[in-house]
């Protein structure tokens, strides 16, 4: 019983991680005065890698929340 809760429980911290990803990535499309999808459309390296610094460093941030 204590391996499916533990099971549950790390699956509804993933996915709460991956909501807040978004939400994060959101808040940051609204604040920066660029569409980066039509920049990632064009295949503009440095967009994408600024947004994968983004995620990346989020996603840090939400693994040491739910670690605690």
């Amino acid at each position: 019983m204590n391996i499916l809760s533990n099971l549950g429980l790390s699956a509804l911290f993933g996915l709460l991680g991956i909501i807040i990803m978004a939400i994060g990535y959101l808040i940051f499309d609204k604040l920066i005065p660029l569409d980066f999808n039509k920049e990632l459309e064009k295949n503009n390296l440095a967009v994408g890698l600024v947004i994968a610094g983004l995620l990346i460093g989020i996603a840090i941030i939400v693994s040491r929340v739910v670690a605690a």
